[in-house]
């Protein structure tokens, strides 16, 4: 295992102490229970916002609910970029409670608007439903931009872990005419490619909160059906091509069993044509971004995401 961040060190070894037994061990139920129960010990605080509001929109089976949230210092008919933000948790965990305080925080150091989806969860709800979710929220924001105050032709998308599974399939789909046309992606410790078949679920299989086991878990819960895991719209990395796609961010952590299918994505796009700014950190865990009580490059790294993304959204070479 690469060296840690003797932050990450001093963590691993408290939960260690903790002796929290893996999601893998727990019912999907317990896990959701769990993982919101860490929330308050492990994020960095809650920071305002100039506004906060949800919205139900029509979605296939149910309403769904999405989170609108305006940065700080912004009016509220001032017209402004946009980010569809797709949470992370194995499309097991997670929902818009999870990453508030990190769409608060990504909202003002961006300058954007934040539209945070909470999506149908494995296994209630396997592949593709999360997808037809994000797709939907997508279309919705698109549609409405202008009762939003948002532009249109800047949107982007974009997600951590799961959510930058689903944002680099919107990616795909928005390049190809099936969903609106993105400005960017943001891909944070993506999961492109669910057949699990990388160097890093050799190597990175305990020690750390998210190993092998633990993704082969989520995914076995959102792509029961193994030939699902090689259709791109599972495994974005499967895909004949990714150029065309908007300019792209690629966040990835060495300690990661998604590492390096994260890697070979930031350089698939780059050798397809892609404007892509990859981050990497050598020394850091899967999920750093919610773990700022105790990480401070988690802080250092999430108002990185922001300034990149509203650079990126407010200048006039957004878009390919």
């Amino acid at each position: 295992m690469p060296t840690l961040d003797p932050e990450v060190e001093h963590l691993l070894a408290l939960g260690r102490a903790a002796g929290r037994a893996p999601f893998e061990a727990l019912t999907p139920e317990a896990a959701r229970i769990a993982y919101a129960a860490s929330r308050d010990m492990m994020q960095a605080p809650c920071v305002e916002v100039a506004s906060v509001r949800d919205v139900l929109i029509p979605a296939q089976g149910a309403p769904l609910c999405l989170r609108v949230y305006r940065p700080l210092g912004s009016q509220l008919d001032a017209q402004l970029p946009c980010l569809v933000f797709l949470h992370g948790g194995g499309w097991v965990i997670g929902n818009l409670e999870s990453h508030d305080r990190l769409c608060r925080r990504l909202a003002n150091a961006a300058r954007v608007c934040v539209v945070a989806v909470d999506y149908r969860l494995a296994p209630e709800h396997r592949f593709p439903a999360a997808l037809e979710d994000a797709a939907t929220a997508l279309r919705w924001v698109f549609d409405n931009a202008v009762e939003l105050s948002l532009v249109p032709d800047r949107i982007g998308v974009g997600g951590d872990s799961a959510g930058g599974n689903l944002a680099a399939v919107l990616a795909l789909m928005a390049r190809d005419g099936n969903a609106p046309p993105l400005a960017y992606q943001a891909l944070i410790y993506p999961a492109v490619d669910l057949t699990a078949s990388s160097n890093s679920y050799q190597t990175i299989t305990s020690g750390v909160p998210l190993t092998a086991a633990t993704m082969q878990y989520f995914i076995e819960h959102y792509t029961p059906d193994t030939h699902d895991r090689f259709d791109w719209r599972a495994s974005p990395l499967k895909a004949a091509s990714l150029a065309g796609t908007p300019p792209a961010l690629v966040v990835t952590v060495s300690n990661d069993p998604l590492c390096d299918e994260g890697l070979a994505y930031a350089r698939r796009l780059e050798d397809e044509g892609v404007r892509v700014t990859s981050l990497h950190l050598s020394d850091q865990i899967h999920g750093m971004l919610m773990m700022g009580q105790f990480l401070t490059t988690s802080n250092i790294v999430v108002d990185y995401i922001g300034a990149t993304l509203g650079a990126a959204l407010y200048s006039i070479n957004a878009t390919n």
